[in-house]
């Protein structure tokens, strides 16, 4: 399985762009929006990851009480994941999906719909898998 998030809006504030999940056959067997902290030179904590290719792996998380994909090899960084989110303040690095990009509340940045529904898809997407790649791409 490969996993593809790209992002067509990066800025300071978010980073926000599609998210694609490629079976071992090359088939699309998942799409949805994702949301990211802006770009802050890779801090910790308030940064997105920087474009690479990296690797995720299916592990426990004690914070969240649930299996999680975690990203690996992040220059500098530990802990980064995917899981539910619908704002850029409820994530630390983090990477979020939604089934559509939305305003939600009044501070003038993008947000994600259904959260929570879209990441039990992106988890039934990698049923049988416990490792995978993931690209992330800049497209602008």
């Amino acid at each position: 399985m490969t996993v593809f998030v790209i992002r067509d809006i990066i800025g300071r504030d978010q980073s926000v762009g599609i998210c694609i999940i490629r079976d071992d056959n090359n088939e699309v067997v998942f799409t949805s929006q994702s949301l990211e902290r802006g770009w802050l030179n890779n801090k910790r904590n308030i940064s997105c990851i920087p474009a690479g290719k990296y690797d995720l792996k299916l592990e426990w998380s004690p914070r969240f009480q649930t299996n999680l994909w975690e990203i690996y090899n992040v220059p500098n960084r530990r802990e980064c994941k995917f899981h539910a989110a619908n704002f850029t303040r409820q994530l630390n690095g983090c990477i979020a999906l939604g089934r559509k990009r939305v305003f939600l509340d009044q501070d003038d940045l993008i947000d994600v719909s259904s959260s929570r529904k879209t990441m039990r898809k992106f988890h039934n997407a990698m049923e049988g898998h416990q490792t995978a790649k993931l690209h992330v791409v800049n497209a602008t």
